[in-house]
């Protein structure tokens, strides 16, 4: 191939994977669903689900926002063997998208919804960059503040079903984060933050009514060590871009996502862990 075939075939993949990514921000903006999921179409595959997240990511900074963190998919090594991962995925999150509650509760209304679910998460804010091949301790050194918070996430896939590469290339199905009132970590409690990560639980209740159940060792073994693979999986992919100082990162679902509908009060409490409950409402 000669160098002008090989630089037109280039302009035409990068026009292809930014036609994906309007295509997912048209969806967004206007609430339809993407037909067929990318991972059905030839040619797709993880790889090219970051060069669409990076198109997104462009995009939403030319319109005028700014990143502030990231969110993870799949925190779980027993999907990892199902779906072939090597690690967890991520997508990043937006000023206009992470929202912090007030007085621990909080209330959200969305634009364009499709069929919202809500799942409670360890939410970090990053006091130092964070490198790859790092343990939970260290992770938590990095740490400013930690705090409960509920992920919204929002499916453009019919019926839910997508691969990790449509997640990642469709925001990782962000719509909104609200972060809990924020505990600060100080280098003394760090030995009894790694003791209780894995081991707390959070309840979900529903108008006061109990859901679910779920425990901190459901992300990763432990929300401590779900950041510290985050940042080695991002060092690896995207070693220019590794997580910073002032970060935001919320580290995957601690209980199934549960449906998210107009008028729901949803509360997470915690036992275990010395985190507020954390109240939403979708108006």
């Amino acid at each position: 191939m000669d160098k002008d075939s090989a630089s037109n075939t280039s302009i035409t993949l990068h026009e292809a994977v930014e036609a994906l990514a309007r295509e997912v921000v048209t969806a967004s903006e206007t609430g339809q669903m993407i037909p067929v999921p990318f991972s059905a179409r030839p040619g797709f595959d993880l790889n090219t689900a970051y060069e669409v997240e990076a198109i997104l990511k462009w995009l939403r900074e030319a319109s005028g926002h700014r990143t502030v963190g990231r969110k993870v998919g799949y925190a779980n090594k027993a999907m990892w063997r199902m779906l072939k991962l090597e690690t967890l995925v991520w997508g990043h999150m937006y000023d206009d998208t992470v929202r912090y509650a007030d007085n621990k509760s909080a209330s959200l209304t969305i634009a364009n919804a499709r069929s919202l679910k809500i799942e409670p998460e360890i939410v970090f804010g990053l006091k130092t960059s964070l490198a790859a091949d790092v343990d939970g301790r260290a992770a938590l050194e990095s740490t400013d503040w930690l705090a409960l918070g509920f992920e919204i996430i929002d499916c453009p896939f019919s019926g839910w079903q997508f691969q990790p590469s449509d997640f990642v290339a469709s925001y990782g199905l962000h719509v909104a984060l609200v972060v809990g009132a924020r505990i600060a970590v100080h280098p003394e409690s760090i030995p009894q933050l790694l003791d209780d990560l894995p081991r707390f639980k959070v309840r979900m209740l529903k108008s006061g009514q109990f859901v679910e159940e779920g425990l901190g060792k459901n992300s990763l073994r432990s929300p401590a060590l779900c950041l510290a693979e985050l940042a080695s999986a991002v060092a690896k992919r995207s070693p220019n871009e590794p997580l910073a100082a002032g970060e935001i990162i919320s580290t995957g679902t601690l209980t199934a996502g549960h449906t998210l509908e107009k008028g729901d009060v949803w509360t997470a409490e915690v036992t275990g862990l010395a985190v507020p409950a954390l109240t939403l409402t979708l108006e």
